[in-house]
C-alpha cells in the first residue's frame, strides 16, 4: 500500500526504536491521558441524583434572593433553570421586575384584616368558616373545594409547574405546598403527578439538560455545564450529539445529519432511479421498464406506447417506426429533466457508497477487537523485550474515532459541495476550489486510516523483536498522523467551509483527540454543616421537597475524578427518597403507568 504520509508531517515520525522511546511514548502518555485529569464539561444526572440536582441551583437563588423554595422554583421555570440568566435579570431590572415578569408575588400579612368567623368565597358565593378558605400569596382567598377544583382541572390539562391564582388577571403562581395539599386530600394520584411534574421540569425545561436517549432508556440525564454544542457519552455508554440528541454525527452539522438520515431511509433515491429507468404508462400511469430494443412498449394493463416520448400508441409498427406516430420533435425540458435526475442519482451513489463502506468497516474492525486484544495476551506472555502493548488498544481507538469522523465526512461533502443548502451562498468556481481542498484532506486521512488498520490486522503476537518494534513505531506514527489529520479536516471545515458562510445555523461539535467525552458522575456541592444529612431549604416552614442526601459510591470521589464506564450500565438502586411529602419515582416507567398505580 501507498505511504499516505504527507511532507510538512515528516517530522513527527520516526524510524528507529532509540527515537520511539525518547520521542513517541510522550505522545503516548498524552494521548493515553486519563480523562479524568482534566474536569469534564458534562455531568450525568441519575435518578438517585436528580432531586439533589435540581434543589442545588432552588439554593443558589434562595441564598441570594433570601426567598422561600416555591418561589424560587417558580422562577427558576420561568427562566427554563437557568441560574445565570436570572441573576443577570436581577441586576440590571431589580428585583421586583424579577418577581413580577416570573408570576411570584409576596404579600404582606400585616395589611390582612379579615378577622371575621365566616367568609365569603367568591366563586361559588358560599359563607364559610375561616378555617376552609385559604389565601394565596397574591392576597386572594378562596374556599378550599373550589381551589381543590381548579388545582385538579389544571393539572390534569398539563399546567402543573405554573397554576395561576383564579383571580381574573392574576398572573401570579400558587404556592406548590398548598396545591399538594389541597389535591392530596381528594386525588393522591394527582398529588403524584404534580410531584412528578415539578421534578422533571428541571430536564424539560432546562436548555443545560437533557435526558439520555438511550433505548430501553436509562433513566439518565445529561448536563452540559458551558457549551451546548458538544457530543457526549453517557455512563449507560451511549455516544449522542447533545444539541439534536441524535447519534454523534460530527463533522457533519445537526441539520446536514438529519437531511442525510432522511434521505437515506425514505424512498427518495429510488423515486429518482425510477425516473431514470421507467416511463409512465399513459393509461395506468403506472412506471414501465424497457427490457428489449423496440421503442414501443406495451404495459401489464395492455397499453402500447411510445418510449422515447411516452404517447399512447397502437400495437401496429416496425422495428424504426410505430404506425400513425412521429415524435422526431426535440423537447428540451424533459430531456434536461431526466439527464438532472441521473446527475442527482450518481452524485447521491457515490457518497452513500463510501459512508457505508466506512460504517461497515467500522462494524467489523469492531467485531476484531477481541482478536486483538488476543493477539496482546498472547504476546505479553511471550519473552520479548518489549513489556508494554498499549500502542495496540490505542491505535485501535483511534482506528474507530477516525473511521467515524470520515464515514460522516462524506455525508458532509454531500451537502456542503451541493445546491440544496449552499447553492446561493457559493458561486461554482468558489465551491469546486473548497471542494479540491476538502477532498485532498479526506483522501489523505483515508488512506492513513486504511493503512492503520491493515498493520493493527497483522499477526504482530508471531513475529520476533525486531518485527514488533517495527510494527510498533508504524502504528504509533499512523495514530499521531490520522490524529493530526483529522484536527486540520475540522479546521479546514470550521474555517475555510463553514466559517465563510453568511447563516451561522450550521455549527459542528469540536474535534477531541481522546474521543467523545465521557460525562462525570454529578454529584451536588455540599456544604460542611449539610454533609451526613440535607436540612429543609427553608428555615422558615412550610416547604416541600425536602430529602436525605444520595449516596456515594465508595471511596467518596468528587465530579472531576469519577468517571462511570462506559461498557456497564449503573445498577438501579431500589427505594426511593422521601421527604415530607414527596417521593422520587422511577422516571424509567411511563407516565401513564405511575398515574395508575
Amino acid at each position: 500500500m501507498d505511504d499516505y504520509y504527507s511532507a510538512e508531517e515528516e517530522d513527527c515520525y520516526y524510524s528507529s526504536d532509540q527515537e520511539s522511546l525518547n520521542g513517541i511514548d510522550n505522545e503516548e502518555s498524552d494521548l493515553l491521558q486519563p480523562l479524568s485529569s482534566k474536569k469534564s464539561n458534562t455531568q450525568v444526572i441519575t435518578q438517585e441524583s436528580l432531586l439533589a440536582a435540581q434543589r442545588e441551583d432552588l439554593q443558589r437563588v434562595m441564598d441570594l434572593l433570601s426567598i422561600k423554595e416555591h418561589h424560587a422554583r417558580t422562577l427558576l421555570i420561568h427562566y427554563q433553570w437557568d441560574v445565570e440568566k436570572l441573576f443577570a435579570v436581577f441586576v440590571e431590572k431589580g428585583k421586583d421586575s424579577l418577581f413580577s415578569g416570573a408570576g411570584v408575588t409576596l404579600f404582606d400579612s400585616q395589611f390582612d384584616n379579615s378577622s371575621f368567623p365566616l367568609m365569603t368565597c367568591d366563586v361559588c358565593i358560599e359563607d364559610l368558616p375561616r378555617d376552609q378558605m385559604t389565601r394565596m400569596d397574591c392576597g386572594h382567598r378562596y374556599c378550599n373545594n373550589c381551589w381543590t377544583e381548579h388545582f385538579t382541572v389544571q393539572i390534569n390539562e398539563g399546567q402543573s409547574k405554573r397554576i395561576r391564582c383564579m383571580t381574573h388577571q392574576c398572573n401570579a403562581i400558587c404556592d406548590e405546598d398548598i396545591v399538594r395539599n389541597l389535591v392530596s386530600k381528594r386525588r393522591p394520584d394527582l398529588a403524584k403527578k404534580f410531584d412528578r411534574f415539578l421534578l422533571e421540569s428541571y430536564i424539560e425545561d432546562n436548555k443545560m439538560v437533557k435526558w439520555c436517549p438511550s433505548t430501553p432508556h436509562c433513566g439518565n440525564a445529561i448536563r452540559a455545564e458551558d457549551d451546548k454544542l458538544c457530543e457526549v457519552e453517557c455512563s449507560c455508554g451511549l455516544q449522542f450529539c447533545f444539541s439534536c440528541l441524535c447519534q454523534a454525527h460530527s463533522p457533519c452539522s445537526c441539520l446536514m445529519w438529519e437531511l442525510w438520515r432522511k434521505k437515506c431511509r425514505d424512498e427518495s433515491e429510488t423515486i429518482n432511479w425510477i425516473t431514470v429507468h421507467t416511463k409512465l404508462c399513459p393509461k395506468c400511469c403506472k412506471p414501465v421498464e424497457k427490457n428489449g430494443g423496440c421503442n414501443l412498449v406495451r404495459c401489464i394493463c395492455g397499453q402500447c406506447f411510445c418510449w422515447l416520448c411516452g404517447g399512447a400508441t397502437g400495437s401496429d409498427h416496425t422495428y424504426r417506426t410505430i404506425a400513425g406516430h412521429s415524435c422526431g420533435r426535440y423537447q428540451d425540458d424533459k430531456e434536461k429533466q431526466m439527464e438532472r435526475a441521473k446527475r442527482d442519482l450518481d452524485r447521491y451513489t457515490h457518497y452513500h457508497h463510501r459512508y457505508k463502506a466506512h460504517t461497515d468497516s467500522s462494524k467489523l474492525e469492531d467485531k476484531l477487537r477481541d482478536t486483538i486484544l488476543e493477539k496482546v495476551t498472547k504476546s505479553e506472555k511471550r519473552e520479548l523485550k518489549l513489556k508494554d502493548f498499549s500502542w495496540v488498544t490505542n491505535g485501535l481507538d483511534r482506528l474507530f474515532r477516525s473511521r467515524r469522523v470520515l464515514s460522516y465526512s462524506y455525508a458532509f461533502a454531500y451537502y456542503m459541495f451541493g445546491e440544496e443548502l449552499f447553492n446561493d451562498e457559493m458561486t461554482p468556481e468558489v465551491r469546486e476550489i473548497k471542494k479540491n481542498l476538502f477532498e485532498d484532506q479526506q483522501q489523505q486521512l483515508e488512506g492513513n486510516v486504511e493503512k492503520l488498520s491493515q498493520f493493527l490486522e497483522e499477526p504482530f503476537d508471531e513475529f520476533s523483536d525486531e518485527k514488533v518494534m517495527d510494527i510498533r513505531i508504524q502504528i504509533i506514527n499512523l495514530s499521531v498522523a490520522v490524529d493530526t489529520l483529522c484536527k486540520k479536516m475540522y479546521e479546514c471545515i470550521e474555517n475555510d467551509l463553514l466559517g465563510s458562510l453568511q447563516l451561522g445555523i450550521h455549527n459542528i461539535a469540536p474535534y477531541r483527540s481522546k474521543g467523545i467525552e465521557q460525562a462525570a458522575e454529578f454529584y451536588a456541592s455540599w456544604n460542611s454543616s449539610g454533609a451526613d444529612k440535607l436540612q429543609p431549604l427553608d428555615s422558615g416552614g412550610g416547604t416541600s421537597g425536602v430529602t436525605t442526601r444520595p449516596e456515594q459510591a465508595s471511596g467518596s470521589r468528587s465530579s472531576e475524578d469519577t468517571i462511570c464506564s462506559s461498557s456497564q450500565k449503573r445498577p438501579k438502586k431500589e427505594g426511593s427518597f422521601i421527604n415530607n411529602k414527596v417521593t422520587l419515582l422511577d422516571l424509567n416507567l411511563p407516565a401513564d403507568f405511575i398515574d395508575q398505580n
